[in-house]
């Protein structure tokens, strides 16, 4: 269960309600191109308008440098999010200045503000206290609903907290609840599959994943790594050979806690990443010394599709190759579409690439949930202390 209070657990009718949301969304000449974390957190919008709420919204967007800039403004936010909601959301162009509270000032209940991006104050990735107690005072409540964010100690993730009653929304919350929930108490078989580039940024989540899954499937770049740990000449693939030690651990401890690693037999090869990149399909030990490896290959595929197809618990970060190409999409569409056709099992998407994987073949609406938080989901898959869910109010406080 979900360890911190909720927007469930506060009486927030009437009160002046900060919430972080996680409206870091892409834009495309001043339009949004992807709407998805704008509708995570219609629920929570829609519970505190609903129960009169004063709503103030607050995000970041982009890496400006501290302070104002136009490419990274939430104003075409506001338009979707006032689409999606059907009703009036007053944007505010400032943050914590005059005008800021000039607007929260005028509010009544169940109405809506949006503030500028918190990442044009310099205090917000400084987590400065100042600048999270000038948040704070614009309201009674603060509610943390950005998970994509939750693991930065930022001052409005994290800082903010300090200064007001502090609860989760409720996408945080399910977010957390589902992630851990799937680690302590999975139904078996439990298979996860694990892609992407770098070992180095999955590393801590292998090591935790060995203690509780049947199966482990590495794809992906990471997945040279492992083989040359094994002996593979692996040709141009990537490699990070400070890592291949580390590879050759998590393997010795897999065989001690009875975890099939699952590592691919063969791939789809080629001189280049390029959309019209001549390819071949070769097995592991075959790659050539002037080649890469850019998916996995068919072989793999079924094999990978086979585990998959017999687990009663799923767990998804990275894909087998790179997708984004045409040439190298193949295994990651197999895969994607195999965890979307089990639905026996609970599939958990463990957002980044993996969620834009699901949206290029249209498979979002078969999975049972899809994380929003890459990087968040990935330090709490570690076991890492999540800031900005640790600033909030105990269940039992």
């Amino acid at each position: 269960m979900f360890s911190k209070k909720t927007v469930k657990d506060v009486d927030v009718r009437g009160k002046r309600v900060l919430v972080r949301v996680d409206f870091n969304v892409p834009l495309a000449e001043g339009s949004v191109t992807d709407d998805t974390r704008v509708r995570a957190a219609l629920p929570t919008l829609r519970y505190l308008v609903d129960h009169g709420a004063r709503v103030i919204v607050m995000s970041h967007l982009g890496r400006p440098k501290g302070e104002p800039d136009p490419q990274y403004s939430l104003r075409p936010v506001r338009r979707v999010l006032q689409r999606l909601l059907g009703r009036n959301v007053v944007f505010v162009d400032d943050i914590v200045g005059a005008e800021a509270h000039e607007a929260v000032d005028r509010m009544v209940d169940g109405e809506i503000i949006m503030l500028e991006n918190v990442r044009f104050n310099p205090g917000e990735k400084a987590n400065d206290p100042e600048f999270a107690k000038a948040l704070a005072s614009l309201a009674d409540i603060y509610v943390n609903d950005a998970f994509g964010a939750a693991h930065r100690a930022h001052a409005s993730t994290a800082g903010v907290a300090q200064y007001l009653p502090a609860v989760a929304g409720l996408l945080l919350s399910r977010e957390v609840e589902t992630l851990t929930s799937m680690l302590t108490d999975p139904e078996r078989p439990f298979v996860a599959i694990l892609g992407g580039s770098k070992v180095s940024d999955k590393i801590g989540v292998i090591d935790r994943m060995l203690d509780c899954v049947d199966s482990l499937l590495i794809g992906g770049g990471m997945c040279f790594t492992f083989l040359v740990a094994k002996g593979v000449d692996v040709g141009r693939s990537l490699v990070e050979e400070e890592w291949i030690e580390p590879a050759r651990q998590m393997m010795e401890k897999a065989l001690e806690r009875d975890v099939e690693i699952m590592l691919p037999v063969d791939f789809v090869v080629a001189e280049a990443i390029e959309h019209d990149s001549e390819t071949k399909v070769v097995g592991r030990e075959e790659i050539p010394s002037d080649m890469m490896g850019l998916d996995i290959g068919p072989t793999t595929s079924e094999l990978f599709k086979g585990a998959i197809g017999m687990a009663r618990t799923i767990f998804w970060n990275g894909p087998m190759g790179v997708f984004e190409m045409k040439p190298f999409e193949t295994g990651t569409r197999e895969v994607a579409m195999a965890v979307a056709r089990n639905n026996r099992a609970v599939s958990v998407i463990g957002g980044g690439d993996s969620v834009a994987a699901l949206k290029k073949f249209d498979l979002e609406e078969r999975v049972t949930f899809v994380s929003t938080g890459g990087g968040a989901s990935m330090k709490l898959l570690e076991g890492t202390t999540l800031p900005g869910v640790e600033a909030l109010m105990d269940k039992d406080a």
